[in-house]
């Protein structure tokens, strides 16, 4: 299998993972060197930036030499730390749920769908048209997106627990589809666990090595979690992959993140 990774995605991934740790916003040349060692030619970083910069992710701005840099947008940056809670820290057990009801009258139905891709996005199942549920732990999260969007005004947000009738794994299974979500999981492990073994059992990767292994790998992790929004283990077959493949991401973490740091910033 080989994995595809697009050039805006991977400035996303590049943010997310070393950008909002430099001092002041990144510099255009060191977006270039830096989305290089992962493939992406500078024509496509300075298109890609652009995009990002007309979706109001990025925006323009000195970087601390006065060079021309981009720094995240406000909106940019509350994504990426809510990002962080999903790609870094794992899923958050819980009995409860988060119902999301929407109306959308038919003059904006652009809006409705709108908010489906966006619940969608967030790792929400659908129950009914215009009902869709969620881990409760994604409540804080779905508020920002909903506000973020300006479509607090069409939802209201429920927590609670399922009652039933049908048993709560048989109805989750109607709500995800987790044959899809299995292979998504398995597929992360069929790119990235055979790496992870030659990292334990081979010499230690270089810096630009580790970075460009590391970037790689998480811009096809970060998708995961949404997908997959940390339903509870007891609701999930026996043979659940994501447990190994939240390992397999967590070990490359932390064998790869800190060594791509020094490259990062160099």
């Amino acid at each position: 299998m080989v994995e595809q990774h697009t050039p805006r995605s991977l400035i996303v991934t590049f943010y997310g993972a070393y950008g909002r740790s430099f001092e002041g916003p990144v510099p255009v040349s060191a977006l270039v060197r830096l989305l290089g060692a992962a493939g992406v030619d500078a024509p496509s970083v300075r298109s890609s930036v652009s995009r990002l910069k007309r979706r109001g992710f990025l925006l323009p701005a000195p970087a601390v030499d006065g060079a021309a840099g981009y720094a995240l947008s406000d909106e940019a940056r509350q994504l990426l730390d809510d990002g962080d809670r999903r790609i870094y820290g794992g899923p958050r057990p819980s009995d409860a749920w988060l119902v999301a009801v929407f109306s959308v009258p038919e003059q904006e139905r652009h809006k409705r769908h709108l908010l489906r891709s966006r619940l969608a996005r967030l790792g929400f199942g659908s129950v009914a048209p215009g009902v869709w549920i969620a881990p409760a732990a994604l409540a804080e999260e779905t508020g920002h997106t909903l506000e973020r969007l300006q479509l607090t005004p069409y939802v209201e947000l429920f927590r609670g627990a399922h009652l039933g009738f049908a048993p709560t794994a048989e109805a989750v299974g109607r709500w995800w589809d987790l044959a899809a979500l299995a292979k998504q999981h398995e597929e992360f492990l069929d790119l990235h666990e055979p790496g992870l073994r030659a990292l334990r059992s081979g010499p230690e990767p270089t810096p630009e090595e580790a970075y460009r292994r590391y970037l790689l790998a998480l811009d096809t992790w970060r998708r995961l979690p949404y997908a997959d929004p940390g339903l509870p283990r007891p609701l999930l077959p026996a043979d659940w992959p994501g447990e190994r493949a939240a390992a397999v991401f967590a070990e490359l973490h932390a064998r790869l993140h800190g060594a791509g740091s020094r490259f990062a910033r160099a």
